[in-house]
């Protein structure tokens, strides 16, 4: 996949979300109960927390070591949303919103630091299980992202018929 791709689908995937969340008030992004005991905020700062994860890998594999943090995230990833979910619960709102979007920059930003090559060949990282910098970026932003609009879905279209009645 290329570069231009990439940013197509992190664009779409954010656009999907962003129409979502557009109808909802501070309140209904703060109520729980949209996955297990997750808020709409609550799911914003889990995906920011992966995506950060994921910056702070490229950081570490541009410099040419091996990303100990996201590795070890992967390897106990129910132990590593808990910890981020303890960590941002009562976070504010505002601030949710800013890391969630300037995250997304910084992984846009850090794609030119890498060729094509070191994107798309999945023999190029050994620690990566033959797994391409392309996949692991994929499922680590955009397909995570599109993993969790079911249930703001859901909850979104719960909430508005709620606020109509």
């Amino acid at each position: 996949m290329e570069k231009e791709e990439i940013l197509d689908q992190l664009d779409s995937s954010r656009e999907q979300l962003l129409v979502l969340l557009e109808p909802l008030s501070d309140e209904a992004l703060l109520q729980p109960g949209v996955m297990g005991e997750w808020s709409v905020a609550d799911i914003l700062a889990h995906l920011t927390a992966w995506e950060s994860e994921l910056v702070t890998a490229l950081l570490q594999i541009d410099k040419g070591k091996k990303p100990e943090r996201w590795l070890s995230a992967n390897a106990d990833v129910e132990g590593y949303n808990a910890g981020r979910y303890a960590e941002n619960k009562g976070r504010d709102l505002d601030r949710i919103f800013a890391d969630w979007h300037n995250v997304r920059l910084k992984l846009e930003e850090w794609l030119d630091s890498f060729s094509e090559d070191e994107l798309n060949n999945p023999k190029r990282y050994s620690w990566a299980n033959n797994h391409s910098l392309v996949q692991i970026i994929m499922e680590t932003s955009f397909e995570h992202e599109v993993e969790h609009l079911p249930e703001i879905a859901s909850f979104s279209t719960g909430w508005q018929a709620s606020e109509q009645e």
